[in-house]
């Protein structure tokens, strides 16, 4: 015990040898642009909900930075996420692969779709799904019928994959293709942390059918709530943005309604913020890996851990700084959480794994031992893009 609470005090004082002694949350947004102005231009129009010019600037500006050919704005990320699975083709009765580790938005949208989550493993090193393990797992458990992929267990379809980038990290993204061209699975990508990110220079969320992005608070950049859902192909561009508006025909006067659509669009005044947010997003890009590089210093004396690092070919927008605990400390884990938190510095454990869930605890699932070995050893700590001005 007092082995553990050395580490967790040497822990705290590196942490707040870059960020101070004060307060320090895990992330909060930062307002140092044109927030103030374009939302009272937004006000003072009066078109604060889902029509306006904020919105259509936002989803051209969005679709610029990510390079994908279209982005349609809706109100977060886990409703991007469900109406990109119903775009995929996921129907009730289907099951769709997910990791276990990430966060339960991924879930909850495969179920809103009638859907059953199916959990695979992460590797250990970016913490996606692991490409390779699951290709032997369903070289077992499956079979192709009619160019679809059948689980053998319980005879359902598996429709798509989505792998998620954990904490801004891009997940070996080719690998992941590559398996679903082979076992006839849609891919759609999770990059709801990972507005930034790139692997092998080409921007997450948009290899796959569809990517999605989030713009909570807690986000790179914030929109309020608000998610995107990213394309390169017209047609369901066209199908994301109708289906997000209520599914209504456009008419000069009349209501009409062709299919039961969802009221996600974004509203302008959201918006509105996200495009002075993103005016700000090279910088706060920046700070954030500054911020690593501060942190990495100051770890670096201290045997256990190891600042968790962008993959090779890829650049991370360190959306979440991590700590990873050496396996023989994991159990050091929830004396560091409670002797920083204690000290007013908020840091978080991984999620609990998805499978351990009750609403999911009966969901199909392969061998999850490097996410159960990850999430004993997994620690955020504060990653606000403001921290770097203390650290420097």
């Amino acid at each position: 015990m007092n082995q553990q609470k050395s580490l967790a005090e040497s822990i705290l004082m590196a942490i707040q040898s870059v960020v101070g002694e004060g307060p320090a949350v895990l992330h909060e947004p930062s307002f140092k642009g044109n927030e103030w102005q374009y939302v009272k231009e937004c006000l003072d129009s009066t078109f604060v909900s889902s029509v306006g010019k904020y919105v259509d600037r936002f989803e051209s500006e969005i679709a610029d930075f990510t390079g994908a050919g279209y982005a349609v704005a809706v109100v977060n990320g886990t409703a991007a996420l469900h109406v990109a699975l119903l775009l995929a083709g996921v129907q009730k009765g289907d099951e769709v692969l997910v990791p276990a580790l990430t966060f339960v938005a991924t879930a909850n949208a495969v179920t809103y779709c009638g859907a059953t989550p199916h959990f695979v493993d992460s590797e250990a090193l970016a913490f996606g799904i692991d490409a390779d393990k699951l290709r032997t797992y369903l070289q077992t458990h499956t079979e192709q019928r009619n160019g679809q992929c059948i689980n053998r267990s319980s005879e359902c379809v598996i429709r798509a994959i989505v792998p998620m980038h954990t904490f801004g990290h891009p997940v070996d993204i080719d690998a992941l293709l590559s398996l679903a061209r082979d076992f006839n699975l849609v891919l759609v990508e999770d990059a709801a942390e990972s507005l930034g990110s790139t692997y092998q220079n080409k921007h997450t969320g948009t290899f796959g059918a569809m990517g999605i992005l989030s713009f909570n608070g807690n986000k790179v950049i914030t929109t309020g709530g608000g998610g995107a859902i990213l394309t390169n192909d017209a047609n369901i561009a066209r199908k994301a943005k109708h289906l997000t508006t209520t599914a209504k025909v456009p008419d000069s006067w009349e209501f009409v309604h062709d299919q039961v659509g969802y009221n996600y669009r974004m509203p302008n005044l959201n918006a509105a913020l996200g495009c002075a947010q993103l005016e700000e997003l090279s910088s706060l890009l920046k700070a954030k890996r500054d911020l690593f590089d501060s942190y990495d210093k100051a770890f670096s004396q201290i045997d256990g851990i190891s600042l968790v690092a962008e993959p090779a070919n890829c650049c991370s927008n360190y959306w979440l700084q991590t700590l990873r605990l050496d396996d023989d400390k994991a159990s050091s884990r929830d004396a560091i959480l409670e002797v920083t938190n204690n000290a007013g510095v908020m840091t978080r454990p991984a999620w609990r794994l998805l499978n351990r869930l009750s609403p999911f605890k009966d969901c199909p699932q392969m061998d999850l031992t490097t996410s159960e070995l990850l999430t004993r050893c997994l620690i955020n700590i504060p990653s606000s893009a403001n921290l770097v001005t203390k650290s420097t």
